[in-house]
């Protein structure tokens, strides 16, 4: 059957979307607040009608992800582009960890609905939320390993409120590998479409 490439590239997108998020807090404590929305708000979309509804439906949404994504696809591995390949691999390692194991799929689908009731009462980026889903990654994805080791400023990465966002966006991470495999995703399009997954991306750019 012939891959939707599109697809693919977006749930991708997701992906380097939440590196890149993750990068930027471990460095300077800040990140792209409509970026995060967008990663975070993925974590709700349970029966999405297509894969960019999963991003809010807009191209646009992922736009610091297909960015991300022309650049860990050029990648020359130096520095902050081979921190950001890093991760992106780790996400779908870890994915690949979690889709084996059926107790901690069911357990991670019961904790993110039990999220539905928190959010009548407290907005999607609130502490409370984000401790929540960071909650939800410690306890449900991080024991399948291998653990994700972040890099950046000590100083930042020892505050708890930025632990709490880059576990709740290494969580959102997860949600786009799952959704990268369904869509038909796999690591030897790395290798081998790369100039494919290339392509793709630079059209969607060129929409935002």
């Amino acid at each position: 059957m012939a891959k939707n490439y599109y697809d693919i590239t977006l749930a991708m997108a997701g992906i380097t979307q939440a590196a890149r998020l993750v990068q930027q807090l471990a460095h300077d404590g800040q990140l792209d607040q409509e970026a995060f929305h967008t990663s975070l708000n993925s974590l709700l979309q349970m029966d999405p009608a297509s894969t960019l509804a999963v991003f809010g439906g807009e191209e646009r949404n992922l736009k610091m992800g297909l960015e991300t994504l022309l650049g860990v696809l050029n990648a020359n591995n130096k520095g902050l582009a081979a921190e950001l390949t890093r991760y992106t691999i780790s996400l779908m390692v870890l994915e690949r960890k979690l889709n084996a194991d059926k107790s901690a799929m069911n357990t991670l689908g019961e904790r993110l609905n039990q999220l539905e009731r928190q959010l009548v009462h407290f907005e999607l980026g609130s502490e409370t939320i984000i401790s929540s889903l960071a909650g939800i990654y410690v306890d449900v994805v991080a024991p399948l390993g291998p653990r994700i080791q972040v890099t950046g400023s000590p100083a930042i990465l020892q505050n708890p409120q930025v632990q709490a966002k880059v576990r709740a966006t290494l969580l959102a991470g997860i949600r786009a590998a799952v959704l990268w495999q369904q869509v038909g995703g796999s690591r030897l399009q790395l290798m081998f479409s790369r100039n494919r997954l290339l392509k793709q991306a630079q059209n969607i750019v060129a929409h935002c």
